[in-house]
Formats: C-alpha cells, structure tokens, sequence
C-alpha cells in the first residue's frame, strides 16, 4: 500500500488537542480535510506527522508550538486609543476584527483588553504558544 510522501494529495480525519486535553478542532463530524503534502496548506509539523502513513492509519502525534503556529509574538499585539476606533464598534473582549494595512493586506486580529481610553488588539493566532495534540487517520492518498 503507498505511503503518503512529499506531493501527494491525503484525506485525513483528525482531532486538535491542547497541553490540557481541551479539543480545540476536529474533522469527525464533517468531511475529511484534504490537503497536498508539502504546500504549506497545513502547519509543518501536521505534515511531517502524516508523512509515511498508509490509507486506515491511526496515530498521536504532539507537534511543538515552533512546528505549529509558533511562538506568541509581543510585537503582533497593539494597544490603539478608542478614538481610532471606528465610532460605531462597542469594542468587547474576544470580538474579532480585520485590520486593513497601507498595502492593502487585511490581518484578522483579537480584542484582548478594554479600558476606558484603550484597545489591545492581538494578531498572533489563536494558537500560537502552544504545543499541540492531534489524533491523525489517514482516509486517503489521492
């Protein structure tokens, strides 16, 4: 039977874990996600773990934060005054937001803090600073 290698197209069924066992994601009740091995799709380190697994394989594998979303980056957090915020937002503690840069890029960022004068606006993702879980089935190489 074929081994998933560099290239190949997989199906995969997997559950997301953190350090404390909370599932944070999981493909079980929906389709399989699929992705080409070496795209850059997928975070490295949920490649590297399906690299040399067969169609129906199982496995656990803990991927460090570094081959995940990496670290938590003080410099992705913002403290912005209120008044730079638009006028019509009641800006609220885990409410979710896009910031568009000069370049036209748009960041999805996390309110983090809410006081009186401030707002922290965080870009890391959600994820990063944390090692992560998953349990893996290998559905398919397409």
């Amino acid at each position: 039977m074929a081994q998933a290698k560099v290239g190949d197209t997989v199906k995969i069924h997997y559950t997301g874990k953190l350090k404390d066992g909370t599932v944070f994601d999981s493909s079980l009740s929906r389709e399989p996600i699929e992705f080409t091995i070496d795209a850059g799709q997928v975070i490295p380190g949920f490649e590297q773990a399906v690299m040399g697994m067969t169609p129906g394989d199982s496995k656990t594998e803990m991927i460090p934060m570094d081959k995940a979303y990496g670290p938590h980056r003080d410099e992705m957090v913002l403290e912005v005054t209120r008044d730079k915020m638009p006028p019509d937002l009641n800006p609220e503690i885990g409410q979710q937001l896009q910031i568009q840069q000069p370049n036209g890029r748009v960041i999805p960022v996390v309110i983090t803090d809410v006081t009186d004068s401030n707002v922290r606006l965080d870009a890391n993702h959600p994820l990063a600073g944390q090692d992560l879980t998953f349990e893996i089935q290998l559905v398919d190489i397409a």
